[in-house]
């Protein structure tokens, strides 16, 4: 098993973002604590670029920061934790994840927000509301992956903020809506765990980049965690960290390397 920590902010347009490349470190020293396993921190460029084509930062996003988690990737010996950073740095592993393992891949998207957006339907611009549409191979060609997860192979799971460009792609069938992630799944042959960390209620932890009330507490997401100990995870990844107080985070770890090494 690896841990790739990829602190890297410019997905995001929020407020707190220049508070994810911290949070990531944080985040991933105590991941390697828990797991015992080495962090290999990727070189992420600090730098922004202008918005174009509808998505800010297009020019770091789409070139150093991309191609160092490529590299990365490239021999990884087992399966991967990434740490990010914003949601987009899911974009490079679950590509890379689809291309390795064929289409039966299924991904469970723990996440506030569907992230279902395009450039022109986002109301920021900003790329991390957007990188699952792209996993799905929409959107903006070069950042769409090819192959593409398909459709209906990816399991929403604590979305409760959506726009109606979002709304629109769940309603025709591009992602499932189920409390039941487990059964969502049951068709796939292996899957990779994304777990934006919002997904949990504001109350639960204070590092969260884009709060939303009414998430799920640590407690309900590791028992919905523990629920896919039947599937083979071939990757995971925990995105979104500003806080670096992230100690009551433990348990969250701690099932997502029993899932990774397949080891309960």
């Amino acid at each position: 098993m690896l841990i790739n920590a990829v602190p890297q902010f410019q997905g995001a347009l929020t407020e707190r973002a220049p508070e994810l490349p911290e949070g990531c470190v944080a985040l991933a020293e105590l991941a390697g604590h828990v797991l015992g396993v080495p962090v290999h921190y990727i070189l992420q460029n600090r730098e922004t670029s202008p918005v174009a084509d509808g998505i800010a930062n297009r020019g770091v996003l789409t070139g150093p920061n991309r191609a160092a988690q490529l590299a990365a990737l490239e021999a990884p010996g087992g399966p991967v934790l990434t740490i990010g950073g914003d949601c987009g740095v899911e974009l490079v592993p679950i590509g890379v994840a689809r291309y390795r393992f064929g289409p039966g891949l299924g991904v469970a998207w723990f996440d506030a927000h569907p992230d279902l957006n395009t450039a022109e339907t986002s109301p920021s611009g900003a790329f991390h509301g957007m990188v699952l549409r792209s996993l799905l191979g929409e959107g903006d060609p070069d950042f769409a992956a090819n192959p593409p997860v398909e459709p209906g192979r990816v399991v929403l799971a604590g979305a409760r903020a959506f726009d109606e460009a979002e709304r629109a792609a769940v309603e025709r069938g591009l992602v499932v809506e189920t409390a039941d992630v487990a059964a969502g799944l049951s068709g796939s042959d292996k899957i990779y765990v994304h777990l934006d960390l919002d997904v949990l209620d504001p109350g639960e932890f204070d590092g969260l980049n884009c709060p939303e009330p009414g998430g799920l507490t640590i407690e309900r997401l590791v028992a919905m965690l523990r629920g896919l100990n039947g599937f083979e995870v071939v990757g995971a990844g925990i995105t979104e960290c500003v806080g670096t107080r992230v100690r009551v985070l433990e348990p969250v770890l701690e099932v997502l390397g029993e899932l990774l090494t397949g080891k309960q």
